[in-house]
């Protein structure tokens, strides 16, 4: 599956619609941005069971704004509605690859459940 531009009208329903979605934030103006366009694009032909998206900082600054970007590219992964991954620079194509196995591999229940934990702990105190 080729990579999908998001929007503010698109992005939720993107988001909830689909198990895993990978955004790469982005800007036209930003050269690693543009060096890693190609390899995301070559690695989202490999997983067509994935929603590659793409966000132009510069044109969508709210969305932006809402996932605090302060660096590009920064890479976001989603799964079942979770953020597990959300870190700024690009990646090389095989350690993309790693990081979706590992997205893949995860135990959500196990996610779920840690996440319930932590929000019990947090609105004890």
């Amino acid at each position: 599956m080729a990579t999908v531009e998001l929007n503010e009208e698109t992005l939720e329903k993107t988001i909830v619609g689909n198990d895993i979605v990978i955004i790469d934030f982005w800007a036209p103006w930003c050269g690693p941005c543009k060096s890693f366009g190609p390899i995301y694009e070559d690695v989202s032909e490999k997983h067509p069971d994935i929603v590659f998206a793409k966000v132009n900082t510069e044109a969508e600054q709210a969305i932006g704004a809402h996932f605090q970007i302060r660096s590009i590219p920064t890479l976001m992964i989603f799964r079942e509605q979770i953020v597990l991954f959300s870190e700024a620079g690009m990646l090389p194509a095989a350690a993309l690859e790693q990081l979706i196995q590992q997205i893949k591999d995860l135990d959500m229940d196990k996610v779920k459940a840690d996440i319930a934990a932590d929000q019990a702990k947090a609105e004890q105190k």
